[in-house]
């Protein structure tokens, strides 16, 4: 994009989805700033997996070898009876995923992922600056903070959460929508865990509940996010902590692993579950939204930062391609991301049912289907965001 000097760009959030894209943006030589809520950067107790659509971004933008090195590689897929543990279906990954998808499937703790990004962001996130309003013109965009203090810049990002208020002043306002279900997230010690060092991607699956694990920090700590129905905690928050026992309690009467894996953490979180309906629009002609306050997802495809990095790789090309003004960047940027992020948007609210069913003939017919999984999943770790921009521009 020809102009005499850089565009700026404010970024309104410092997660996964935030500072990827101003990482990006960066590389093509944008001016970027990234303003965050948070008054300090804690260590959150939770993870995320990565898979091959994700990874192929990063590996663009330079990030891959360190998000190895801070990962585990999730080598096999396992689905477990909730209460004898026996596996009713297995796949492989590992060498295999990656050769069939393009990338690793991997494991990774939030904090991990979040230090290899902010090290890769030429700056330091601007802290305690928590957007309450956008302020658009012809000319630019002005960005008020609650401590009274305002920024101005070219273009906003908005990348501010599920509860996004930079959402608002593209779409006006709208309710989240909740799932009446909460889960309880934590990191247990690998020896703590009954055949923890062999353990890839778990699922147990049982009647109304069910629990993920995966190995993350290069297989030192098991990752766990145990899903309850729960009409009652309604606190959508990632520092939210209950006692251990609740969870333990949640699951009595299932197999040894998990019993034993939900009673060894030493803290448990526990986030209620919220989605919101699909954005008619994303966009206006100097802001935009980015994962979260774009298509805040159910986790129940895993893929909500993979979408996010998907997200931030489609920006960055669209506003740095020659020619195109920053309004129509913007809008082809949403249209070639909305079908595809309200598809897993949409099959991620679905497949919590399939998760959770009670021993009998639906699970059953759900257990036949899983043996054609990766097929069934291709369209998903198997896409190249790359790709589809090259056929648009």
């Amino acid at each position: 994009m020809a102009t005499s000097a850089p565009l700026r760009i404010a970024v309104i959030g410092s997660g996964i989805g935030g500072l990827t894209a101003a990482i990006a943006l960066q590389a093509k030589g944008f001016e970027v700033d990234v303003y965050e809520q948070a008054s300090e950067l804690r260590e959150i107790g939770a993870a995320v997996s990565l898979g091959g659509n994700g990874m192929r971004v990063l590996d663009r933008l330079g990030l891959g070898q360190d998000i190895r090195g801070a990962a585990a590689n999730l080598r096999r897929i396992e689905f477990h009876h909730w209460k004898s543990g026996d596996i009713f279906a297995e796949h492989p990954m590992g060498d295999w995923y990656e050769q069939r998808f393009g990338g690793p499937f991997l494991g990774i703790h939030r904090a991990d992922f979040h230090r290899v990004l902010l090290a890769g962001y030429d700056g330091n996130p601007q802290l305690g600056r928590r957007c309450v309003a956008v302020h658009e013109s012809p000319d630019g965009v002005e960005v008020e903070f609650a401590d009274g203090t305002k920024a101005r810049a070219d273009i906003v990002v908005g990348a501010d959460g599920l509860r996004s208020a930079v959402r608002h002043h593209v779409t006006g306002p709208d309710e989240a929508v909740f799932s009446a279900m909460s889960c309880f997230r934590g990191v247990v010690p690998v020896d703590k865990v009954p055949g923890g060092d062999k353990l890839g991607l778990v699922f147990f699956l049982g009647p109304g509940r069910h629990l993920v694990a995966y190995p993350v920090r290069g297989g030192e700590l098991i990752n766990f996010v145990a899903y309850v129905p729960d009409p009652e905690w309604t606190l959508e928050s990632w520092s939210a902590r209950c006692e251990p026992a609740e969870a333990v309690a949640a699951f009595a009467g299932w197999n040894d692993t998990v019993t034993t894996m939900l009673g060894n953490v030493e803290e448990t979180g526990r986030w209620a579950l919220y989605d919101r309906e699909p954005l008619r629009r994303w966009s206006t002609d100097r802001v935009t939204l980015l994962g979260d306050a774009a298509h805040p997802m159910l986790p129940h495809a895993g893929q909500g930062s993979n979408q996010a990095l998907e997200d931030a790789a489609a920006l960055a090309e669209y506003l740095s391609a020659d020619g195109m003004s920053v309004a129509d960047a913007l809008r082809r940027y949403e249209h070639l991301r909305k079908a595809r992020t309200r598809k897993i948007q949409m099959g991620s609210r679905g497949n919590a049912g399939c998760l959770q069913l009670p021993d009998g003939p639906a699970a059953d017919e759900r257990n036949a289907r899983l043996a054609s999984l990766p097929d069934n999943v291709a369209w998903i770790h198997g896409y190249d965001i790359y790709a589809d921009i090259r056929e648009t521009l």
